[in-house]
């Protein structure tokens, strides 16, 4: 699985990174975090607002930190 974080690298972007790694954690699932800075490959997720999720390559959180709670909720409907 595959979790990216869209942001230019603020403190909220740093929020959401720290819970999608620690709902990985606590899933216990092999999945990759990375950080993508890059405007134009934000806009390419569609993505309005900062911090965005992406799982699997479709963007299902922008403009807000989703809890742990919710991350694993969204983390487990993309792997089913």
């Amino acid at each position: 699985m595959e979790i990216k974080i869209l942001g230019p690298g603020c403190l909220n972007c740093e929020r959401l990174a720290e819970a999608a790694k620690q709902a990985v954690s606590e899933l216990g699932i092999d999945a990759e975090v990375t950080k993508v800075t890059d405007f134009a490959v934000m806009a390419s997720y569609g993505m309005m607002a900062s911090p965005g999720l992406v799982i699997n390559e479709k963007l299902v959180s922008s403009g807000r930190i989703p809890s742990v709670k919710d991350i694993k909720t969204l983390i487990e409907k993309a792997g089913s």
